[in-house]
Parts: C-alpha cells; structure tokens; sequence
C-alpha cells in the first residue's frame, strides 16, 4: 500500500479535520513519500530516538500520536530537537504524520481502547462530538470491583511505573461505574461528574484536580500520559497489519519522560 493510500484509509476513519483549534494533525513533514510503498513505525511521540529508530528500519514514515510541531516555530536552527528531526527527515525520505485529538475521538481510539482494557460494558463518550464519538469513554464494570481490585487491575493490564488516586477513607469501596479519558484528562472532571461515574482514569492531574474530584465524590485516578496512551498505538499497529503494509512496527524507543525515585 502506498503512504497516500495508508493516510486516506485512515483519514477516512479518523477525519483531521475533526481535531482541535489548538491541535496540529495530519503532516507534520511530508518530504516526497507519498507514492512510496509504506513502512511505518508507530509512536506515541516523534523524538530524535524514534526517527534514529526509523532510520535504522528504513521506514519511511513515523505515524505518531502527539504532534511534533504544535506551534509554528519562529526559527530552525542546528542543534535543536525539532530542526534535527526536520534535517533528518528530508535526509532519509521519512514522513511524520500526527493524529492527535482526532484519533482520541474514534472507535479504538485512545480512549476507547482504555474503556476495553478495563472491559468496560455500555460504554458512552463523556463528551459526545458527533455519530456517537467523543472524548473519553465512560461505562460499567461487570462485575464490579472494589477500589482495591480496581487500582491492581489498571496497574497490571498498563503497567504504568505509579499509580495516585484520590484520598479515599475505605479501599473496598465498590466501583461499578468508570470513566477513562488517555492523556491529560483532568479538564473533563465537571464533565465525568454529570456521567454519574464513581472512579475517572486519566493522567497529568495536578493537587488541587485531586482535591476537586474528592470533594465531588469522583475518585481520581493517574496512571501517567504515557501508560494511557500507549496501548492506543499498539492497537493502531494491528489496524494497519491488517492492511498488508511492506512493513509496520511499533516503536521501541518511545519515552515517558518521568523517572520516579524509590
């Protein structure tokens, strides 16, 4: 399949257009591939990493969740991550396509992979924005888990390096209803309230959304940016394995960018 053909099929699926003002989708660098027979490397973020990555498999694109360029830069000089990325781009023949807040919106989406991670039942977008798509999922668990069981199972299907929740006097409360949202969720919280959902996974929630949540009776969970939104791109990878590529493969150099000590 040609790079032009792959990026139809999927903006047929998960239309640019529907991202956000404040969003860049689509192509980032588009240096000449487009007839070009595609070998994708998946990301959940273009870095200089993931393009030596690329460079070393001789793919030709890198489809990436965040965007490489979010604001128009006012210079590209030697030295500087985005400018290196461009050099590197041109000089190898590889693509940096993005699809951000509108793959967060879609059936097997980043949030709605979230949603059956944790087998979420009569699942429902917390924002609907058309057709039944939406940001984030919200749904029930059956069978119903205690907070305990809840925080084990998010910690082993995402394996993300920690886990905060929101102060809770009785881990053995039972959660039957929850909403996901991958990424940076915690603008939602007034949103998963009106859902009637008792617990709300998400990420980058900060001391005061913690404080928020607890006092709406909404328990809070962050397993980190990364751990929520990486399992949308291994997911994306078997979507476009199914479409015959030359070749496609998941990124092994992606990063989360935090450490945490002890």
């Amino acid at each position: 399949m040609k790079i032009a053909d792959l990026i139809t099929w999927f903006e047929e699926w998960a239309n640019p257009a529907w991202c956000e003002s404040w969003d860049n989708c689509g192509w980032q660098i588009e240096p000449g591939v487009l007839q070009k027979n595609a070998r994708v490397l998946v990301c959940l973020t273009p870095t200089l990493a993931v393009m030596e990555e690329a460079i070393a498999f001789r793919a030709n694109l890198i489809f990436a969740h965040h965007p490489l360029i979010f604001n128009p830069p006012k210079s590209l000089r030697t030295g500087e991550a985005i400018a290196e990325m461009v050099r590197l781009a041109f000089t190898h023949n590889i693509g940096i396509y993005s699809a951000h807040t509108n793959f967060d919106q879609v059936d097997d989406g980043t949030a709605d992979v979230l949603a059956q991670i944790l087998q979420l039942q009569e699942v429902t977008p917390i924002v609907p924005t058309q057709a039944n798509l939406g940001y984030g999922r919200v749904g029930v668990l059956n069978p119903s888990l205690s907070l305990q069981d809840l925080l084990a199972t998010i910690q082993t299907r995402l394996a993300p390096p920690k886990v905060i929740f929101s102060p809770t006097a009785d881990l053995q409360q039972i959660i039957s209803r929850v909403a996901v949202l991958g990424g940076s969720g915690a603008s939602y919280i007034s949103a998963v309230v009106k859902t009637d959902a008792q617990a709300y996974l998400t990420s980058d929630c900060k001391f005061h959304q913690f404080q928020e949540s607890r006092d709406r009776n909404l328990i809070l969970i962050d397993a980190g940016h990364y751990a929520t939104e990486r399992p949308a791109c291994d997911r994306l990878v078997q979507k476009f394995q199914a479409l015959n590529l030359d070749w496609v493969q998941l990124s092994q150099k992606d990063e989360d960018f935090r450490q945490f000590f002890l």
